[in-house]
């Protein structure tokens, strides 16, 4: 080895000998006497009375819609010792990094000091909001035993998942808490009675992708189907339901399944939007389109708040026939939509409100068996009583006669309510475009129109035939 290549060996040395020195220095040296916060380890040792880095931690995830329950049961329960304190951690984002252990161990750089307790402000209702705990701990007494629990709401951006982190001088204590707080968070759960999907939409009040909808309330008399039908669905859904308790004594089932199939556009989803009207005291999880991948954690939802109501809409997206699906083989999301509705219990209050606009197309497997789906009701395309009807229903404040409402409906067979809510809206534009109230003639210059040939396309795509 030349002198040269001697002295570049001797000269790296020194250089990681004093970025050693260094690193050792910063983490020897004592804080700076203006810095905000106190050192927590003393804190929680003398609540638990014990080395706190010297006890097990038992973790506790939870899932992204439980986050609100969990904050409501966690402050129920720390609540009842009369001296529960609730501290923040300081360190910045390097928190997130690490467990409860490593922040006792060693923390940010050393660092394991008070600081603010981190908020998050999640929805408990359409219209309603809770600034939950995202990063805090609680030091309380839980049956007269020092617990401490780190509460950290999960954040996509560390990959981490919500959790609850407990320390306590044995498992069985940190035991007994995670199971009362489980039991608390069902009690207190904020999803009871509400009416929600899996959207996540920025404009709603959604909770890590869960939103929460104001009941709908559709009277019966806006709903037009044939006579007797409406009826007869709300007597499976909502009458049967008024009886749970005497057929429960006698062992028959509550657990149903209702689909509703016909063309679009014929009031199949208005049919719906009453049904869970009428139920006010149901927890109702709405899927549709993309959401139904959560068809699972709809089934698991309903299942934890009886009574309640699963509506698929267009469930043939993933209970298509074998036969018509591409390979021959299932929907993977069949198979999930079969094991929410056979993992019930038969005696299980809920409801799988189901709706397609192809009935041929279905999976034997969900149309045929038992217990899956008990009620099949056509709504088909209205005649002209209903077309009437419907016509009537959406002009009521509109001045048309008699006579030009049955004429409309009479020139209007195989159209269905899209089409009739169309009609009478062209018809209110026309005479808006001339400066004038809307009358007879509007409404049937708008007929001319939707039944002329042109307008064969539009005509379809309001769901008509023909």
């Amino acid at each position: 080895m030349t002198t040269g290549e001697i002295d570049q060996v001797q000269d790296d040395d020194e250089l990681r000998a004093g970025l050693r020195r260094l690193v050792h220095q910063l983490l020897r040296d004592e804080e700076p006497v203006d810095r905000r916060g106190v050192d927590l380890m003393p804190v929680l040792d003398a609540h638990l009375g014990a080395g706190a880095d010297e006890l097990p931690v038992v973790v506790e995830p939870i899932a992204v819609h439980r986050w609100a329950d969990t904050d409501i049961a966690l402050a129920t329960i720390a609540g009842r010792d009369p001296e529960a304190r609730l501290l923040g951690i300081g360190g910045g984002d390097q928190r997130h990094h690490s467990s409860f252990g490593d922040l006792m161990s060693q923390g940010p750089w050393g660092r394991f000091r008070s600081g603010q307790v981190d908020r998050l402000n999640v929805p408990t209702g359409p219209d309603s909001e809770r600034a939950t705990v995202a990063f805090g701990l609680h030091l309380f007494r839980h049956d007269g035993a020092p617990v401490v629990v780190l509460q950290r709401v999960g954040n996509p951006q560390y990959g981490s998942q919500s959790r609850l982190e407990v320390l306590a001088a044995d498992d069985d204590t940190a035991a007994a808490l995670l199971a009362e707080v489980r039991d608390e968070a069902m009690r207190s759960s904020v999803l009871w009675r509400q009416v929600i999907s899996f959207s996540g939409n920025p404009y709603e009040r959604s909770m890590s992708g869960l939103t929460f909808h104001h009941r709908p309330d559709l009277p019966a008399s806006h709903v037009v189907l044939q006579d007797g039908t409406l009826e007869h669905v709300r007597a499976h859904v909502v009458g049967l339901a008024e009886h749970r308790d005497r057929l429960r004594e006698r062992g028959q089932h509550l657990k149903r399944g209702v689909l509703l199939y016909g063309p679009p556009g014929t009031g199949k989803t208005h049919t719906v939007r009453h049904l869970v009207g009428a139920a006010p005291d149901t927890t109702v999880v709405l899927l549709s389109g993309a959401e139904m991948v959560h068809v699972g954690a709809a089934a698991q939802i309903a299942r934890a708040h009886q009574p309640a109501i699963v509506v698929i809409e267009d469930c043939d997206l993933i209970a298509e026939d074998r036969d018509h699906h591409y390979g021959g083989g299932p929907s993977p999301l069949l198979f999930t939509l079969l094991d929410a509705m056979d993992g019930l219990d038969p005696d299980a209050d809920v409801v799988f409100l189901l709706t397609t606009n192809r009935a041929e197309a279905l999976e034997k497997a969900l149309a045929q068996r038992p217990g899956r789906v008990d009620m099949a009701v056509e709504i088909p395309l209205p005649e002209e009583p209903a077309r009437r009807a419907l016509i009537e229903l959406y002009s009521a404040q509109v001045d048309f006669t008699s006579d030009a409402v049955a004429r409309a409906a009479r020139e209007s067979a195989g159209t269905t309510a899209s089409y009739a809510k169309e009609l009478v809206r062209r018809a209110v534009l026309l005479a808006a475009l001339d400066g004038r109230e809307p009358g007879d003639d509007d409404l049937d210059a708008a007929t001319a129109e939707l039944q002329s040939d042109s307008s064969a396309l539009t005509r379809a795509l309001l769901g008509s035939s023909g």
